[in-house]
């Protein structure tokens, strides 16, 4: 940039045009005051309609206004530190940059990072389940037939990450967190929840116990990435309620809707409410991202659903939309369950169960009707409710 000799009258200038530049990016920065922890953007910078075709960036007016690239957060900010560990310069967690790539047992994962010296430090811990969507980017995808056009849901600059060439979906990498509120799937097991790199999405998974204790549960195990820090401190929320139907967390500067309204809308209809929201005087409401939506989840909670019920008003059996678009099924977007996140065995089932658990960040699709879509495995295919609630979000 050239110097030059600022006077009052450019001065003036030069800030009028950062301020009308600001507002049409539609910055969103936390305000620092008391901020404890610092969610950073998903990444996502494409908008798409409910199709999942890529569109130009919506006007107010346009229907799909409000998605998640329409919005700038904190931008994601590491350090490689040149001995095996990656700096994260937002929330100062210090994380092995190249896993072992190996399948751990749950309780085993444990054994392996008490073990680690990387770095020269010996102080590794299994990362909570907030801590390890931190490093969430949401602009990856998968395509199974052609690996070398993948993107994983991770910033592969710093962050060594590689595909299960026979089964490219099974990215899954653990966290220290439990599923306290009850035993999963038909065969009643303890879940603990991980986050999948490969195709971006949050689940509990088997643990090899059941929900009882007791042992025989078929147990593929998951990756491990350690991670360094404090504890206790990312993902901790500071609530306080304000007395006129909103929320703030003190820990993200963020101020939430106390209470949904009740309904459910598909994708667009969401978008749609939030832009015409006018909740305690304030009218910049909008639907929130996936990292965000995710860290009011209550992953400590023993009961549903999986929100802190001390501020928030929540049915218990709450789906809620983010945002954000999901990368490899653009036709979908994220949700975050509050409540029980339902799957069952196949396609062919009938009955549905708790399979991945509240606080499960899954996707479904934007609109249409249940039956025009068929979003399974073999081993599972999540319940379709194309209709989820909204809890809107601003910026305090």
């Amino acid at each position: 940039m050239k110097s030059f000799p600022i006077t009052t009258s450019i001065l003036c200038t030069i800030l009028l045009f950062l301020s009308c530049k600001n507002e049409e990016k539609k910055t969103v920065k936390p305000a620092k005051n008391d901020i404890q922890f610092v969610l950073t953007d998903t990444g996502q910078d494409k908008f798409y309609d409910a199709e999942g075709n890529q569109i130009d960036k919506p006007s107010k007016d346009d229907a799909f206004y409000g998605q998640d690239a329409q919005f700038t957060g904190v931008q994601s900010s590491y350090t490689d530190n040149g001995d095996g560990t990656i700096t994260d310069e937002n929330t100062g967690l210090m994380w092995q940059k190249t896993p072992d790539f190996k399948h751990h047992n749950y309780y085993d994962a444990f054994d392996y990072v008490d073990s680690l010296e990387i770095g020269g430090y010996t102080d590794w811990r299994m990362p909570t389940i907030k801590e390890l969507y931190s490093l969430l980017n949401s602009n990856g995808e998968l395509f199974p037939e052609d690996l070398e056009k993948s993107q994983p849901y991770l910033d592969t600059d710093y962050f060594d990450f590689e595909y299960d060439k026979r089964m490219p979906y099974a990215g899954q990498y653990w966290s220290s967190t439990k599923y306290v509120k009850g035993p999963l799937q038909n065969i009643k097991m303890e879940g603990a929840f991980g986050f999948n790199f490969a195709d971006g999405h949050i689940k509990a998974y088997e643990t090899g116990l059941y929900f009882d204790g007791s042992e025989g549960v078929h147990d593929p195990g998951n990756h491990v990435r350690a991670v360094r820090g404090k504890e206790n401190v990312y993902g901790v929320n500071d609530f306080v309620d304000n007395k006129n139907g909103t929320i703030t967390d003190k820990a993200t500067g963020l101020m939430w809707q106390k209470a949904d309204d009740g309904k459910t809308y598909n994708w667009e209809e969401a978008l749609q409410l939030a832009k015409n929201s006018k909740i305690a005087g304030y009218e910049d409401w909008r639907v929130p991202n996936t990292k965000e939506l995710q860290s009011i989840v209550d992953y400590d909670k023993e009961t549903f659903p999986a929100i802190d019920e001390n501020f928030f008003e929540c049915t218990e059996d709450s789906w809620f939309w983010s945002s954000t678009t999901q990368g490899d099924f653009k036709y979908t977007a994220c949700y975050v369950a509050f409540g029980k996140a339902y799957s069952k065995d196949n396609s062919d089932a009938t009955e549905y169960y708790d399979w991945h658990g509240a606080g499960a960040q899954r996707s479904d699709p934007k609109s249409g009707n249940i039956e025009d879509y068929l979003l399974e495995s073999v081993n599972a295919a999540d319940s379709l409710r194309i209709k989820n609630y909204v809890r809107l979000v601003r910026n305090n």
